[in-house]
């Protein structure tokens, strides 16, 4: 498993998420790692913009889990936000707020910006990947049908690229898919690659 990544084999690696689509996106590099579900305050100082803020989170996130770090251990966090006109769109406190994401989004292009931090007890990088998505138009049938059927509660700016609004209301995609769905895995992979301590 470890034949491309051998020098990574020393450490215990830990995906510090509760989000089912990270995990399976990280099972796609075939390396062993642990699943570390954390509950983390997920606010910000008000100063901080785009880039910024996601790049912050995954930090904080870090942080919230010293207890587990070991000698050995490798800690990923991962925090994802939508980006559109200088407002940040997070995960959508109830159905009101993620239907006035998706209106506020159709028919415009905005930003996903995902940060991933690689802690251990020697060294932490944090590094930030943003691409560019492009919402159709959609109707408010479609986003109440949308918001009926799916559970978008968990994402920022109330969707999910993967699920039947990404099919029907995406236009284009100028950057990472996966990025995207909440993990930017050519960046990542390309860390841990070249990951020394």
């Amino acid at each position: 498993m470890f034949k491309l990544l051998s020098h990574l084999e020393k450490y215990q690696i830990i995906l510090a998420s509760k989000s089912s689509r990270r995990q399976d996106l990280f099972k796609g590099l075939n390396i062993p790692f642990e699943i570390y579900p954390i509950e983390v305050d997920e606010s910000f100082p008000p100063e901080l913009i785009g880039m910024d803020i996601p790049m912050y989170l995954s930090k904080k996130k870090a942080e919230a889990c010293t207890e587990i770090l070991k000698e050995n251990s490798m800690l990923i966090t991962a925090d994802t936000i939508v980006w559109y006109q200088g407002q940040v769109f997070g995960k959508p406190a109830d159905r009101n707020e993620a239907k006035l994401m998706l209106t506020t989004l159709s028919g415009k292009t905005h930003d996903v910006i995902t940060s991933v931090s690689i802690t251990t007890m020697k060294k932490q990088r944090t590094f930030g990947v943003a691409s560019e998505v492009r919402f159709a138009r959609l109707a408010p049938e479609e986003i109440d049908f949308y918001l009926d059927n799916f559970q978008p509660y968990d994402k920022a700016g109330a969707y999910g690229v993967q699920e039947w609004i990404g099919f029907v209301g995406v236009e284009y995609i100028n950057g990472s898919y996966y990025n995207v769905m909440g993990l930017p895995m050519q960046r990542l992979y390309n860390e841990l690659k070249n990951w020394k301590e």
